[in-house]
């Protein structure tokens, strides 16, 4: 048995339509996953912190527990990898009905590509599929950039060396 500690600020709790990056070490082993909340599924858009729970459900029935999976199609243990959540946001608020809650969807759901393309670009190994077809606001594409770029900074270690 082990103490173990977790702490995040409140802001975290507040539903809408958030951006959200994954650090993942597990051993020697590093990635990234990138995602959002307000998806297609319903007119709601969840917090990051009940993403994180849901994200990382090791029931055998769980239905949202897309960054596990990715996880463990890696062949890699989640119990022993360590996790960090970045969130951005919100960048609007959770809408009260399905069309305006796919509005706003619409315009993240690009944000969520570029985010994972910059993490790309910058030689980072992002997991997961990230394929919105639209442009993001450049508006907006700017200020995530500014925000993400700054905590990704980091570059894979070359194969071969420790």
């Amino acid at each position: 048995m082990n103490l173990h500690r977790t702490s995040f600020p409140g802001a975290i709790l507040e539903r809408g339509f958030w951006l959200y990056a994954w650090r993942i070490s597990c051993g020697e082993q590093k990635f990234f996953y990138v995602g959002r909340t307000g998806d297609s599924s319903s007119q709601y858009a969840a917090s990051p912190f009940s993403r994180l729970g849901q994200h990382l459900d090791t029931r055998a029935n769980a239905k949202a527990n897309t960054l596990l999976r990715h996880v463990r199609a890696q062949e890699l243990d989640p119990l022993k990898c360590e996790f960090e959540l970045l969130a951005f946001g919100p960048l609007f608020p959770e809408q009260a009905t399905l069309a305006l809650h796919r509005k706003f969807r619409d315009q993240i759901a690009p944000l969520e590509t570029s985010l994972a393309q910059m993490l790309r670009s910058r030689g980072l190994h992002v997991i997961g599929k990230h394929g919105a077809s639209g442009e993001p606001d450049p508006i907006l594409q700017a200020e995530v950039k500014r925000v993400f770029e700054a905590e990704f900074n980091e570059l894979p270690k070359p194969l071969g060396t420790d």
